[in-house]
């Protein structure tokens, strides 16, 4: 179901390189190994790995984007048989697929996937992964029997045969002419946060307009970060869905832990997060806790209220519910809140036009000339409390960055500094200057007035 007003982003004009194999035969790590950082999940457990994990990859001067996928699996439990479909959707998508496989055995898996990807043969790398011995080199002729044209010795964790690769796919994609690469167009950045099953995946699958993420009941059914690109009303928007966060008694999985702090370091990669909550089930203490996070880094917060569909239609119920929100989020007393269903499609616009005015306040500046008129004015109208050794005074002031926003204060006396006091200013900073729904940081810097200018 499509949203009015919002265009899904594909970068058709890019590339698609595709990695796919069967479960544990490196595909992550060679992800990895080419895009060189860490951005895949890898673990020795088999099918860690569930949804497609996108990235930017710089091929011979050439933009293209790398795909890592599921492993696919013959005998099907769970969720496999979603990760299969998507896995071996990308086979009609991509311009060049990877086919890779481990040199020390063929398996009824690979063979399956062989005949699966045979029909687009004249797109397809064989790279036999885990060549990290001479003494395996052998191996690799085992390989050529399958009859692809192109066929690839590797070790992805040791980085060896990874220039053969590259060349294999440069001639594949026939990008032996190097380009100019345009400078991208900025894009609002969003991470999508919350505990598990509210709803996360469903609504960055409505905004991209594709199955970027595969929706489950099953809890957990995130594990890396998926990306996803849309436009609306003129802005470009990237987003991250991230896997659910519960609290660390529950985290009893080495792969969830690393999905977990993968999803909070989202947090720094996002302009505003979206904080989803259940409407059913409302808040938990792990909500609380991600709040903190989103306010200590600065970031932009909208609070997303998901599944208002699943409420019973009583009078009053979603008003009830926005007002125990905010008795229960002090900390984020500030943030826009809005009610949602990501299944039906419903909020949708007003979501993204509240993200849109949190996003142009994350941003705005103001002259240092106009906040210290105002300073004054705050100042006549309530002064900052007396010490035993005089009162506490603010001299001047200036906003010292933007996304976050951060203002600066000198004072007289930076020690016992009323902290009432600077919430004042910081409510006042909001009210009167145009920050109504953004954390705001105030730091105080202790400088002795020398002259009557400085003085308010």
């Amino acid at each position: 179901m499509s949203v009015s007003g919002i265009s899904p982003l594909h970068e058709e004009h890019l590339p698609v390189v595709a990695i796919v194999g069967r479960p544990n035969v490196g595909k992550s790590t060679l992800f990895n190994r080419l895009i060189r950082k860490r951005r895949a999940i890898t673990d020795a457990v088999p099918g860690v790995t569930r949804d497609p994990v996108t990235e930017p990859w710089m091929l011979a001067d050439h933009k293209v984007l790398l795909v890592d996928s599921g492993g696919v699996k013959l005998d099907l439990e769970g969720l496999d048989s979603l990760v299969r479909e998507k896995s071996l959707s990308l086979l009609t998508q991509a311009d060049a697929v990877i086919l890779l496989m481990d040199c020390t055995e063929i398996t009824p898996e690979d063979e399956m996937l062989v005949e699966a990807v045979r029909p687009y043969s004249d797109r397809v790398v064989l790279a036999v992964n885990k060549v990290d011995d001479p003494v395996r080199d052998p191996l690799v002729w085992n390989f050529h029997a399958f009859g692809f044209s192109r066929v690839v010795s590797i070790s992805s964790a040791h980085g060896l045969g990874i220039e053969d690769l590259e060349d294999a796919l440069i001639e594949l994609l026939d990008l032996s002419e190097p380009t100019s690469v345009q400078e991208e167009e900025k894009s609002i950045r969003l991470a999508v946060l919350g505990k598990p099953n509210t709803g996360k995946s469903t609504l960055v699958n409505l905004l991209t307009g594709k199955e970027t993420s595969i929706v489950s009941d099953i809890p957990g059914t995130t594990r890396d970060v998926i990306s996803g690109a849309f436009k609306y009303k003129g802005a470009k928007y990237s987003i991250l869905d991230t896997a659910g966060i519960r609290r660390k008694s529950k985290v009893d999985e080495d792969i969830e832990y690393y999905s977990v702090n993968r999803a909070i370091g989202a947090i720094d990669d996002a302009d505003v997060v979206l904080l989803m909550i259940d409407a059913d089930i409302g808040l938990v203490d792990q909500d609380k806790k991600i709040a903190q996070l989103i306010v200590r880094k600065g970031k932009g917060v909208v609070l997303v209220v998901n599944k208002i569909d699943m409420l019973n239609r009583i009078a009053n119920q979603i008003e009830a519910l926005k007002d125990r929100v905010r008795f229960l989020f002090p900390i984020l007393s500030f943030a826009p809140l809005v009610t949602i269903s990501a299944k039906e499609s419903t909020g949708i616009p007003g979501l993204l036009d509240t993200v849109w005015t949190v996003y142009k306040q994350l941003n705005k500046r103001i002259e240092t000339a106009q906040f210290n008129t105002m300073l004054r004015t705050w100042s006549e109208s309530y002064q900052p409390a007396r010490s035993s050794s005089g009162h506490y005074k603010v001299f001047y002031g200036t906003q010292v960055s933007a996304a976050p926003v951060r203002f600066l204060l000198f004072v007289n006396k930076k020690s016992g500094f009323p902290t009432g006091y600077e919430q004042y200013l910081k409510n006042a900073i909001r009210r009167d200057l145009g920050f109504p729904y953004i954390p705001i940081e105030i730091e105080l810097k202790e400088r002795r007035r020398n002259t009557k200018e400085n003085r308010l």
